[in-house]
């Protein structure tokens, strides 16, 4: 029972403290049982199985080749293919849907296995090991916070800090920028500590804050184990990364994925991850052959790969700052180490050329970038003027040998992730490999194991409800134990699957860049058996019987699960009233004051439609200078600021063009009103509009802008009230010192009545989510 209760005391009460039969037990601090390790989960992000070196990828990871020669491989260690519920499963140690998160949160539902709301009947793991004695702490990414929860007023009871974890740094959301992340300190909004220019990437950042906090630890409380959960959001699209870490690779990726995915199998083989007699399974149509890509793109296609790999190797290396500091507190033998290396397959979501600007993508308008534009670019992929993707056939080389890639829960390329287990004081095996069938569910009940501690029965009064994963650590420390877990569902938008016992039967039923979504009677399920390690031979048609077997055993785990509904729905997933989830924002009105960053989900939308911005401010006597609000940054966005005491409006289109409006004098010195007014051209979407900016209700200048975004200004970017704490939207100010020089009182948003968000099809919006997580 947790929290364990406190004990009562029961004896005499003397009068006098001095009276010798004055008998207190001493007050004793909560430790969990002697010789519970330290517990260290490292959860990398959108990485196929063949990427990482330690599993014969083309991306150098000296970290996890290490841990792995003084630990095991997990060659059958599987997630759900999706971000959000493999985070929610591993922290919960349950199924995906029975915690409420069949999808990401930015697509949920009444339903019970679709609501992004964690039932109270499951605490996480955190919480578990807080109770018992354990220091815990977050760093990196954290994507299962309800949308309607992601704002300064909470509620943060599903925040890291209210799941467990005792500190938390880092971001709340599907991706952010590498150089210019929206941080949060516990619920606080901080900034980074240094800008880009100075050398700052988030991953770097995230492993600084995690060294200085389990070396404090160790420092202060030296017998006390600790928790913590890094998960850096890398290798996430943004691709960002250094040019020193993508320069290693020029040149080694001009023969195409076709190619380079034969060498990451013949590579398998020789290192055992994969058996001999393992096949690599053929391209599907839907990803097109490396020949088939026009030449004149080949550079650039090449470039993101390079850029990619760089990435995946700063990522190992910062983890691996992170493990040198347990190794040199002297406690790394005591730490559990779980390196899982990608929360699901790698990324097929940069659409078959890849993009500079992965936004357009978002909007509906991959066109825009032309292949004369993406050679233009090449040489700012991965620098903070990108906002870049990989193409679907480099993510397809790096799920190799298996079909299909990340989203795709049906086969392995979405669900199988290479994983290490490192932990010297808890088994003899090094440099081993382990083929037993595990999933994400069963890190929990591991842990628990290892630290012998019980699943509890009552969380916080809560009755709690059995885990669902099971215990590997029989087969951590012996290589012929059998296997336990035995049966398992996937399921993710409609692609569908079942592991009982060696044998898979799977459907897939939509492909995400394509965005297909056809009845569900009409998907054809496949049958592979358990000898066919990469599912590389459909049984279906030999053996019905099988098939009818296991199509019906996912059904009754789908019902035990909360996976039924099946639910694809697109355009009813995103209106909140239909969806059955709580809006924080309602009306064509919005107030907010300085000091405010909230996320796109939580401001009234200003796109495709006649709007105005209001501001009461005050004007020093030096004049005013720097941002009022600002919404999205240099990858797509608006500011309304002032530059040489003059008010100012420019907007981002992409990054791409520049829209920059400007008052015809600067504000006076004093108390005043401030005003943009938009007056959008209508007649579609993406259109553009007419600026006036006003002093005190009197125009003083005016501008266009030729074009706008339709869909999203930027998929981690907040509205600032105040000041630019993003990529800056404006060339005319930096990302830092650029605060507003006076006082703002109040700022105000109101919307016009000639909304076109109706021509937003239910496809394109729901690319909106899918691509941000």
């Amino acid at each position: 029972m947790l929290p364990i209760p406190d004990p009562q005391h029961v004896g005499l009460t003397t009068y006098d403290a001095r009276d010798p039969n004055t008998k207190y037990p001493p007050i004793t601090m909560l430790r969990p049982p002697a010789g519970a390790p330290n517990v260290l989960i490292v959860l990398l992000d959108d990485i196929g199985f063949g990427a990482s070196s330690a599993f014969g990828g083309p991306c150098n990871t000296p970290v996890a080749e290490r841990l792995a020669s003084g630990g095991v491989k997990l060659n059958r260690f599987h997630t759900t293919a999706l971000c959000s519920p493999t985070r929610q499963a591993l922290l919960t140690g349950r199924n995906h849907h029975s915690v409420g998160m069949g999808a990401v949160t930015e697509l949920a539902t009444s339903a019970p296995g679709n609501s992004s709301v964690r039932p109270k009947n499951k605490a996480p793991i955190a919480e578990t090991l807080k109770l018992n004695g354990y220091s815990t702490a977050q760093f990196g990414k954290c994507h299962e916070v309800p949308v309607w929860e992601v704002s300064p007023v909470g509620p943060f009871d599903q925040w890291p800090t209210g799941s467990g974890f005792e500190y938390f740094y880092g971001f709340v959301g599907g991706e952010a920028n590498q150089y210019y992340p929206g941080l949060y300190e516990c619920t606080t909004a901080v900034e980074p500590p240094k800008t880009p220019e100075e050398g700052y990437t988030l991953t770097e950042d995230l492993a600084d804050r995690a060294v200085t906090w389990v070396r404090q630890q160790k420092a202060l409380t030296p017998d006390k184990p600790f928790f913590m959960y890094f998960a850096p959001g890398a290798t996430h699209a943004p691709h960002h990364v250094p040019k020193q870490w993508s320069d290693k690779y020029t040149g080694k990726f001009e023969e195409g994925w076709d190619v380079l995915r034969e060498q990451i199998f013949a590579r398998q083989k020789e290192l055992g991850v994969i058996p001999e007699n393992a096949e690599l399974t053929k391209r599907h149509a839907e990803i097109p052959a490396w020949d088939d890509m026009p030449a004149d793109l080949k550079p650039v296609l090449a470039r993101q790969m390079e850029i990619y790999a760089g990435f995946l190797e700063q990522t190992d290396h910062e983890v691996g700052r992170v493990i040198d500091a347990i190794g040199d507190l002297g406690v790394l033998d005591d730490t559990l180490v779980f390196y899982i290396i990608g929360d699901n397959g790698a990324s097929a979501e940069g659409t078959p050329n890849g993009c500079f600007n992965e936004m357009t993508t978002f909007n509906g308008l991959p066109g825009i970038e032309t292949t004369e534009f993406l050679l233009s670019k090449i040489d700012d992929f991965g620098t903070p003027r990108a906002y870049n993707h990989y193409a679907v056939g480099w993510a397809h080389a790096l799920c190799a040998p298996y079909q299909w890639t990340k989203q795709i829960a049906s086969h392995w390329g979405g669900t199988r992730n290479g994983t290490i287990v490192h932990w010297p004081a808890g088994f003899d095996d090094k440099g081993k490999t382990r083929d037993q069938f595990h999933h994400v569910i069963d890190i929990a009940p591991t842990i628990l194991e290892a630290a012998g501690l019980p699943a509890p029965t009552f969380v916080n009064g809560i009755q709690q409800a059995p885990l669902e994963g099971v215990s590997m650590l029989a087969m951590l420390r012996d290589n012929d134990a059998p296997e336990t877990h035995d049966v398992q569902y996937f399921e993710i938008m409609g692609n569908r699957g079942i592991y009982h016992q060696g044998w898979t039967a799977v459907t897939k039923h939509r492909t995400p860049w394509l965005q297909d979504a056809p009845p569900f009677a009409n998907d054809i399920w496949e049958l592979y058996g358990p000898d066919d390690w990469t599912q590389a031979h459909n049984l279906a048609k030999e053996n019905p019987d099988k098939l009818s077997e296991l199509q019906r055993l996912w059904l009754i785990e789908a019902v035990k699960y909360n996976v039924v509904p099946l639910d694809d729905r697109s355009v009813e997933r995103f209106n909140p009233d239909m969806a059955g989830r709580p809006q924080l924002i309602r009306g064509n009105h919005q107030l907010l004051f300085a000091g405010m960053r909230v996320s796109e989900n939580c401001v009234v939308n200003v796109k495709n439609k006649s709007h105005s911005v209001t501001a009461n401010v005050v004007v020093p006597e030096t004049g005013a200078n720097g941002v009022v609000i600002t919404q999205g940054g240099s990858v797509g966005g608006w500011t309304l600021y002032a530059h040489e005491g003059k008010l100012k409006y420019c907007y981002s289109f992409f990054g791409i063009d520049y829209y920059i409006v400007a008052a015809e004098h600067p504000i006076p010195a004093g108390n005043h009103q401030v005003r943009m007014e938009f007056a959008y051209d209508g007649d579609g979407l993406a259109k553009g509009g007419t600026v006036t900016l006003y002093y005190d209700g009197k125009a003083v200048g005016n501008g266009r802008v030729d074009r706008t975004q339709p869909m999203a200004f930027s998929a981690d970017e907040a509205c600032d009230v105040g000041a630019d704490s993003g990529s800056p939207a404006s060339p005319e100010y930096g990302p830092t010192g650029n605060a507003f020089s006076g006082v703002i009182d109040w700022v105000q948003i109101d919307l016009g009545e000639d909304s076109h968000d109706h021509l937003i099809t239910a496809k394109d919006r729901f690319n909106i989510a899918m691509t941000k997580q």
